[in-house]
């Protein structure tokens, strides 16, 4: 057996799914399982139902083609922690335990390269999906990302909620780099030797192990119900994969042929683990959605620059992850559930990622989760409504001066701590060039008559007078 078969053999061996108990099967139709595909730093316009053209994404097209396509749904937050925090607990960055990447004050202290960050993470206090789910008698788990722990290696997936736990973690760097070719890679709590990628190998792809990390657990729990997150790392910087697919012979830069050959990895990711649900008899009673945690470019250098305008990877969007415009937060989102979700079906109704515990909860007929900010967009996917109400969706960001912003309808503002408020008909304008604020004045009172109420103060992430 070559090494490269002989550490997914090792590591799925390893994984302690196998010695489980497992409770007596209850299939029930109108509980299904449920699995969440979230990419990482890939933009609006990264897929080609969204737009793309430079790169074919035909898994991910099928999947919306069987299922329904949002138009207007956004991410939890700019970058990458705060966008998880929201989508884990469901309560907005105004709310939300982890607003930023790296917190002002307090956390705890770690590295990120030669420099010295603070990192905050989820609490023992915090409540997330898994624990919703869980106590409805879902077996949950994470494959891959999680990046909520931030220097705190108490405060993984296990314990915050989830049953079953195969990926990295911020607070153990042996996981972590090189990002997509692990030498180290956790199963539960034991942290295991990836022999394919010891000494500067790249044998075993990041994608691959989520995929056989996944395949394993609902294989385990195929009587269900369970509930399956996989944060994959495609595709963030760096640009890099050892197999650029259909793009090989492309007169490209090589950075280009990278990111092409992560969006198809990406793809491909998605393809697979469809296929393995149907062949496991499980397609019809499993609702899988598919989403990205923020806008394109992972940082804001040249190169990854012009990577990402040559795939014109925000589409018709302004701006990138950083940003609170709509290429910083506007994200795919696609849901797919045979006979219960129209196929085809596109909905242009706002919405975000504090909708989503919620809308699991619903799902798992379980009660709404206390103290969220969101709801379940359940109505639309089963066609039981075309609007979830007016509302504010709230984000705020950390990364540079502090920013807010809101969508309310086809209105977005964004509110600098200092500077102009600027607001935005979003159905006219989707680039967000034409600042209309001194012409609506009652819109500019309701938002920032609803700003006074849309946060409560943060200790990581102080407002600095």
């Amino acid at each position: 057996m070559s090494p490269f078969l002989r550490c997914i053999a090792g590591l799925i061996a390893f994984t302690p799914l196998a010695g489980l108990a497992q409770a007596p099967a209850r299939p029930d139709a109108s509980r299904p399982n449920i699995v969440f595909i979230l990419a990482d730093d890939l933009g609006y316009g990264d897929v080609s139902a969204y737009g793309q053209q430079k790169v074919a994404t035909p898994n991910i097209d099928r999947l919306a083609s069987q299922g329904m396509r949002f138009t207007n749904f956004y991410s939890g937050a700019t970058v990458c922690s705060p966008s998880r925090s929201v989508l884990m607990t469901g309560q907005h960055t105004g709310h939300t335990r982890i607003r930023g990447n790296m917190a002002l004050s307090g956390g705890l202290v770690g590295r990120k390269g030669t420099a010295e960050i603070r990192r905050a993470h989820l609490l023992e206090t915090d409540t997330t999906v898994g624990h919703t789910l869980g106590s409805a008698g879902y077996r949950t788990a994470v494959v891959g990302k999680w990046h909520l722990d931030g220097f705190n290696p108490q405060a993984g997936p296990l314990d915050r909620g989830f049953d079953e736990f195969y990926g990295w973690l911020v607070s153990e760097p042996g996981t972590v780099a090189p990002v997509y070719f692990p030498p180290k890679r956790f199963a539960n709590r034991e942290l295991k030797t990836i022999a394919a990628n010891q000494n500067g190998a790249e044998g075993y792809y990041d994608p691959d192990m989520c995929f056989d990390e996944a395949k394993a657990f609902i294989s385990a729990h195929k009587g269900g119900p369970f509930f399956l997150h996989v944060g994959l790392n495609l595709p963030h910087s760096p640009y890099r994969t050892n197999n650029f697919g259909p793009y090989a012979d492309r007169d490209w830069p090589e950075a280009f042929k990278h990111y092409a050959g992560m969006l198809h990895w990406t793809d491909a990711f998605v393809g697979k683990l469809m296929a393995f649900l149907a062949d496991a008899g499980l397609d019809s009673n499993t609702i899988v959605f598919f989403s990205s945690d923020n806008g394109p470019r992972s940082e804001p250098d040249p190169l990854q620059t012009q990577t990402v305008e040559f795939f014109d990877s925000n589409g018709a969007l302004r701006g990138y992850k950083r940003d609170l415009t709509e290429g910083g937060i506007r994200v795919p989102l696609i849901a797919r559930w045979p006979g219960r979700i129209a196929a085809g079906g596109v909905s242009d109704v706002p919405g975000y990622f504090a909708d989503l515990r919620t809308t699991f909860a619903e799902l798992a007929h379980a009660p709404k989760p206390a103290g969220t900010d969101g709801r379940s967009i359940m109505p639309l996917l089963l066609g039981r409504a075309r609007t979830l109400g007016e509302r504010f969706l709230y984000w705020e960001d950390f990364e540079g001066p502090f920013e807010q912003a809101v969508r309310w309808g086809p209105w977005k503002a964004i509110i600098p701590l200092r500077g102009p408020f600027e607001l935005y008909d979003i159905d006219k304008d989707i680039h967000e060039d034409r600042n209309v604020a001194s012409e609506h004045p009652e819109i500019v009172d309701a938002i920032k008559a609803f700003l006074k109420t849309a946060r409560t103060e943060s200790e990581n992430w102080p407002l600095k007078p």
